[in-house]
């Protein structure tokens, strides 16, 4: 029996790519699910397909939407947050509202999700909270305004968490995938390494939820190379 068996997750984030792979895995596992994410028909094929999900419709970027979502959820055992919205944009082409929408989405939602179930989780003395972040939000990218940015601040976001909530019963986890093919890397026209089926990255985050350790990076090596960035000098990083 896996330590998801019987236990209810909310998976904010779970009609496509990597969300919609980890509801199946975790479906697998025995795990009860709550779906949640703007596409209410594509909500409702996932959960057709799998037994004991139920769908909740939410938009992240909308607090009364994420309030009756937290309501209809109801008493879970565990969060996920896999919101996430991309779009490949360099300095000097900003676009304001996509950069915007992709911090709304990426970033503050996970806040307004945050803020209607960490006090229950406080109460209760357990919990589970899983943050999906990026491997970019360690360094400064090309190409990666405001995606990068926002993810930054979700790992961040996760580092005070852990730090506040230690002692409390509930667990806080910053997991950061590399490159998974799905709509939104279908953007870039460069050549992704090391690129994961949606399928692979979910496996690994749900080796991640099956521990208490805070921090998980992949693929190696490649997770390797971001985090090595953080320790060359800037007069090699940003030369020319």
């Amino acid at each position: 029996m896996s330590s998801f068996n019987g236990k209810t997750y909310w998976i904010i984030g779970a009609s496509e790519g990597l969300g919609r792979a980890l509801a199946e895995a975790l479906n697998r596992k025995g795990a009860h699910l709550i779906l949640s994410a703007r596409n209410a028909d594509r909500l409702a094929e996932i959960c057709a397909a799998l037994p004991d999900a139920q769908a909740v419709p939410c938009d992240v970027t909308d607090l009364d939407s994420v309030r009756r979502a937290a309501v209809e959820a109801g008493d879970v055992d565990g969060l996920v947050y896999n919101a996430g919205a991309y779009e490949p944009m360099r300095s000097g082409e900003w676009d304001t509202e996509a950069v915007l929408a992709m911090t709304d989405v990426n970033y503050t939602g996970a806040l307004r999700v945050l803020g209607e179930t960490v006090p229950g989780f406080v109460r209760g003395g357990r919990g589970d909270i899983t943050l999906i972040g990026s491997l970019s939000g360690y360094r400064g990218l090309p190409a990666a305004v405001g995606y990068a940015a926002s993810k930054a601040a979700l790992v961040s976001l996760a580092e005070t968490m852990r730090f506040d909530l230690a002692g409390t019963g509930v667990t806080v986890r910053i997991v950061n995938p590399g490159f998974i093919k799905t709509r939104l890397t279908e953007k870039n026209s460069f050549k992704m390494p090391m690129l994961m089926t949606p399928e692979d990255a979910a496996e690994r985050v749900v080796q991640a939820m099956s521990r208490r350790r805070f921090r998980t990076d992949f693929p190696a090596p490649f997770s390797w190379v971001i985090r090595l960035l953080d320790y060359l000098p800037d007069w090699l990083i940003y030369r020319g």
